[in-house]
């Protein structure tokens, strides 16, 4: 039984919104707790320094001050910084130093947590926070992580020489030899485009600050932390680890969460200190982040410098890719944040071309900046970014029109599945009729006629490919559970946490039509770690992938558990148990019972004895990755006088697999392509030499607004199912992002004359569009193309 996708059902709305939009909905704010008191942390002014000592007398003594933690309090904590292994060159693991609640010996990047003042209201959490009196001793520090591994460079941690974290040879079984064999391809080739880029440093910046609620039962010895985060197994297992505490005597809640994009996914200094200080003081303690504080102590996101060389035969063949990353960590080790340059940016290699050799590297590096880890996208819009980069410069090298030069180079559906030189195999996919519908979308043959009549008005025009590949999935474990309450309806439990994806919108009516019941029969629960559901938070496009395997697999189990039951209520053999539009039937007699009402016999059943199992069902599963993918279509108009551009259509053609909701997928595209416009055109995360923040509030962060939305956009799919997981889904929460950045950039350096803009790094900010406008006057009026 496949999940049915006709405009009805594809397009059916959203549930969760109405709620939202009248305000009504239930943010981490949102439920304070009797004798809740308010934190507020000391932050550090400086990006590297020693902490000589830190007095709180006057701040313990302040009006309405309930205490003041340091890392004094934090005995028996252990670190916060957990990492996958991932294993560098010569077997060298991933360095993870030590990161800390609240900062001891040293603080490491600007913003880290000192201490902790907890009060009766925020105000005088604040005002009492001034009265912290911390000593410091400044060092030197580094934030450019390239700059980090030059010789000289000032040490960030002993335990880390030249502040090189790991050095990732990639995934090539023997990557010296493969290496050596790319030397000999390039050495020969016909054409070497070469490329380096940088994907500039991100804030998150999600509407709803992170923030938490922490409380302690002593009569149980146990806590419990409600946090905005993306699923709470996946924040309670680390914390518990971090706490040393068994995980059963950890509670984690989380309800509506107002954006998150990987931002959440983890844990954070202050939720430790808030359990430890609730434990102290003996009160709930609460902490939201204000905005600017965000800037301060919310993980960020990409730095990654990129280099990549693309060799090509006379006939525009792509014969090899070589591929240097250097990843900037930050000051600690982010959750998954070394695996975004290494991992998770080579399984999207070599995307949709057909290249037989892949040589990939990557360096990371300790800064004295904000720790970096996974925003939209994690490794996947750096890789295609990269990319598309590279073989947009193919295009100029060889004078090969770049549609042409892509489309010779594409993997045919007929080598499905592919395995890639990286080591991953696309199950699926059918490229070629993609690129030619997003041609058509966008009118691509149109273009030269549009750029002469922009000329005329004397503006530039261009058009820019983006051809996409990602990978969603990751942790491949996940599970769901299905019960019974007894009152006619079924409940879908989750792991998974939405914050923005619409799980309430398409799991319910997938479970209704699977089992032929009323939709509005199923309800839809997360956000409680005492489900215990195992699995990991909603990250990487898995959740549909992954809980929907899950979820397929209970409703299986809900009907083969329930012949066995049938047969037994019904008096009849259970192969002649059938199960058709919501009951259990005997084949050619009118004798019949409801899922609920079989359901309730079931509960019965099982309290007395008769039988271990009732039809309450919890799986777990395992699903391998699925390869989402597509061709984005930038059109921009620039003008030269003022470096004001428009990007004045915008077309995307996707395979996410089965659609469940189109309504959803539509939005996941537009939301995404919003993220990646931002990181093309407007915003980037400065830190001066001395590691202090400029970039540290909206007045100099910039953040696309709705009149940066292109006018025009198109979009259609083209979907071919994936063959990794029943519901044959690959995820699209990520690939506007994934797609976006390169397809604008691309668009860019063909509107610029002269190729002026075929080395422009992000943002390509007014500013800089027209410096680039006039550098390409002026090689025009000496003569130079």
């Amino acid at each position: 039984m496949d999940a049915k996708t006709d405009g009805r059902a594809a397009h059916a709305p959203r549930v969760e919104d109405d709620v939202l939009v009248r305000g009504n909905g239930r943010y981490a704010a949102d439920v304070p707790l009797p004798q809740q008191a308010y934190g507020y942390f000391v932050r550090s002014p400086h990006a590297f320094a020693c902490i000589v000592s830190i007095d709180v007398g006057a701040a313990q003594s302040a009006p309405g001050v309930l205490g003041v933690l340091t890392a004094a309090d934090m005995a028996g904590v252990g670190s916060l910084a957990r990492h996958p292994p991932l294993v560098g060159r010569g077997g060298k693991g991933l360095i993870v130093p030590h990161r800390p609640a609240l900062a001891a010996e040293r603080v490491m990047h600007i913003g880290e947590a000192v201490a902790m003042v907890v009060a009766e209201n925020t105000v005088a959490a604040q005002d009492a926070a001034e009265r912290v009196a911390v000593e410091y001793e400044p060092l030197t520090p580094v934030i450019d992580a390239r700059e980090a591994l030059a010789a000289g460079a000032p040490l960030v941690w002993p335990q880390a020489p030249g502040n090189l974290a790991i050095d990732w040879p990639g995934p090539a079984p023997d990557p010296e030899a493969n290496a050596r064999r790319i030397d000999d391809i390039f050495a020969t080739a016909k054409y070497v485009a070469r490329i380096a880029v940088m994907n500039q440093r991100m804030v998150v910046a999600s509407m709803e600050p992170r923030g938490a609620t922490a409380s302690y039962d002593a009569a149980t010895d146990s806590y419990t932390l409600r946090v905005c985060s993306q699923g709470t197994t996946a924040m309670r297992d680390p914390i518990a680890a971090i706490l040393q505490i068994p995980k059963e005597r950890l509670r984690v809640l989380t309800d509506d969460v107002g954006g998150a994009f990987g931002l959440k996914g983890g844990p954070y200094p202050e939720y430790i200190a808030q359990m430890i200080g609730a434990k102290k003081l003996g009160r709930p303690i609460h902490w939201m982040s204000g905005r600017s504080e965000a800037f301060l102590s919310d993980n960020q996101a990409r730095d990654i410098h990129s280099e990549a060389e693309l060799a090509l035969d006379d006939k525009g063949r792509f014969l090899a890719l070589r591929v240097r990353n250097t990843g900037n960590l930050g000051a600690y080790i982010g959750p998954v944040g070394a695996n975004i340059p290494t991992l998770s940016f080579a399984r999207c290699l070599p995307a949709l071309y057909d290249i037989k050799h892949v040589d990939i590297s990557a360096r990371c590096a300790f800064t004295n900046t904000i720790t970096t880890a996974p925003y939209r996208g994690a490794g996947r819009p750096e890789a295609n970014y990269l990319l598309e980069r590279v073989v947009e410069e193919a295009a100029r090298v060889t004078g090969i029109e770049p549609a042409k030069l892509r489309r010779r180079n594409l993997i045919p559906k007929s080598a499905m599945p592919y395995k890639t030189a990286v080591g991953t195999t696309y199950d699926s996919g059918d490229f070629a009729p993609i690129l030619d519908k997003a041609l058509a979308l966008a009118d691509y043959g149109g273009i030269k006629k549009r750029r002469r009549e922009a000329k005329k008005r004397g503006k530039y025009r261009g058009i820019g490919i983006s051809c996409m590949l990602e990978h969603s999935g990751g942790t491949p474990l996940e599970g769901a559970w299905l019960t019974f309450p007894g009152d006619g309806t079924l409940t879908v439990n989750l792991n998974v946490q939405s914050t923005g994806q619409g799980h309430a919108s398409v799991f319910p009516p997938l479970i209704a039509e699977r089992l032929g019941i009323p939709r509005d029969k199923v309800q839809h629960r997360h956000g409680d770690s005492a489900f215990e559901i195992a699995g990991y938070a909603s990250v990487g496009s898995r959740s549909a992938m992954t809980a929907g395997a899950s979820i397929v697999k209970c409703i299986d189990l809900i009907v083969e558990k329930g012949k066995r039951i049938a047969a037994m209520v019904l008096e009849a053999a259970e192969g002649d148990i059938a199960y058709e539009r919501g009951a259990f039937g005997v084949v050619g007699t009118d004798r019949r019972i409801a899922l609920f009402d079989l359901a309730v016999h079931a509960a019965d059943l099982k309290k007395h004895g008769a039988i271990e199992e009732d039809l309450d069902t919890k799986t777990t599963t395992e699903t391998p990755l699925a390869f989402p993918n597509g061709v984005h279509v930038a059109e921009v108009e620039l003008d030269p006088e003022t470096g004001h551009m428009d990007i004045v259509a915008y077309t995307a053609v996707d395979d996410c697999g089965n659609t469940l909701n189109a309504m959803i997928v539509e939005g996941q595209l537009h939301g995404g392509l919003a993220q990646g416009l931002g990181q093309a055109l407007m915003e980037q995360v400065f830190y001066d030499d001395t590691g202090q923040l400029v970039t540290g509030s909206f007045q100099d962060y910039s953040m696309p607004r709705a009149a940066d939305m292109p006018a025009d956009i198109r979009d259609a799919l083209h979907n071919v199912r994936a063959t990794t997981n029943p519901l044959g889904v690959k995820g699209v929460g990520e690939a506007g992002t994934t797609a976006s950045i390169a397809a604008v950039m691309n668009a860019v350096a063909d509107a610029l004359p002269g190729a002026a803009g075929a080395h422009l790094d992000m943002p390509v900010t007014a500013a800089k569009l027209w410096e680039a406008c006039q550098r390409a006057a002026a090689r025009s009026a000496a003569g130079q193309t």
